[in-house]
């Protein structure tokens, strides 16, 4: 859900989401990261509006709903982990292979204990939402290596972006403890300063030796992501 917050912060409720990040002087029209930001403003926009992620931001996000989500976050980063794993020394995307900081499937284990039980795995099912959305994952892990960049981009950096307020919205409206039983998805642990982290890894981005068609093709996956986080939305 935190991929359509992707540029986006703030505070209490009701103040504006919006603003504009800092800007690399040193970034092209033509670098990757300016692309995939210009390129995906309107799924963007369009995934900010659906009425799941808009009630969410009011605080308006009922527990069960959550749940779902958490549920159908769990099924997503556990096939991207998967595959970047499986592409993890492949050119096309090993400059960004970040384990360590970014992972979150052991974090979503922690979340699933939290709401169902250490019985969770017998309680949860996979959408049919959810299901293309990990075939399309797995599929291109394996076949189109070079498009992981997309679903990484988009997950990830939204998770660093508007997730850190998605994080704070479910806290209060939930209820969930202090101490951060439930929202485990959106702790960091390893990632010190998220907007340092973020610029670096926009910069691996743009360094990879791609050529403008494998770019546009990029863009074009990444708005594909953004259609199946909003499918799991409706």
């Amino acid at each position: 859900m935190s991929s359509v917050m992707e540029g986006s912060e703030g505070g209490e409720e009701g103040e504006n989401l919006h603003y504009e990040e800092t800007e690399d002087d040193n970034v092209s029209p033509t670098d990757l990261s300016e692309l995939l930001k210009e390129g995906t403003k309107e799924s963007h926009d369009r995934a900010e509006n659906t009425q799941f992620v808009k009630d969410f931001l009011k605080g308006r996000i009922k527990k069960e709903l959550f749940k779902l989500a958490t549920v159908a976050l769990y099924y997503t980063y556990s096939a991207l982990e998967e595959e970047m794993d499986r592409n993890k020394d492949n050119p096309v995307f090993a400059p960004l292979y970040f384990p360590q900081e970014l992972y979150r499937r052991e974090a979503l284990v922690k979340d699933m204990e939290y709401f169902y039980g250490e019985d969770w795995k017998e309680k949860i099912q996979c959408s049919e939402a959810t299901k293309n959305y990990v075939d399309r994952i797995h599929h291109v892990g394996q076949h189109e290596p070079e498009l992981l960049v997309a679903h990484a981009y988009t997950r990830y950096m939204g998770d660093l972006s508007g997730g850190q307020v998605l994080k704070k919205v479910a806290q209060r409206a939930l209820k969930l403890p202090s101490t951060e039983e439930g929202i485990q998805f959106y702790m960091f642990e390893n990632i010190s300063n998220a907007q340092q982290f973020k610029q670096l890894y926009r910069a691996r981005m743009n360094a990879l030796d791609l050529d403008k068609n494998t770019k546009e093709r990029i863009v074009e996956e990444a708005n594909r992501a953004f259609r199946f986080n909003m499918q799991i939305f409706h």
